[in-house]
């Protein structure tokens, strides 16, 4: 039984999901990594709703620099849009990926930018 990579991380995107859900006094801060791009998400699961957002895609501050550079970037950004919305305490999702690289760089700069996790 040979799984591909894709199937894996969504088994471990399972077994993570299980136990982490955002609620609205502590929301998820959910990360997904593409090859050129990295997405993070504050949601709220009860609600079903997504309360801020930031992306490497359309953000002009990332242009020309590394992939771990852009996510420490997209990180304080996400930390500055959930503390204007009122946000500091939240729950990590790492969306199945490993705690390494930039996943750990957006969340240490999430961290730097005030939220708490």
């Amino acid at each position: 039984m040979n799984l591909s990579r894709a199937e894996k991380r969504q088994r471990i995107k399972n077994r993570i999901r299980k136990i982490v859900s955002g609620t609205p006094e502590r929301p998820r801060l959910a990360v997904y990594r593409s090859n050129k791009e990295i997405y993070a998400q504050v949601i709220d699961d009860v609600n079903g709703k997504t309360l801020a957002s930031a992306s490497s895609l359309k953000n002009d501050d990332t242009n020309g620099k590394s992939k771990v550079e852009q996510a420490s970037i997209i990180g304080k950004s996400i930390a500055e849009k959930a503390v204007a919305a009122g946000i500091t305490n939240v729950v990590f999702d790492r969306g199945g990926y490993l705690y390494h690289g930039r996943v750990k760089s957006l969340a240490e700069a999430a961290r730097e930018g005030g939220l708490k996790f």
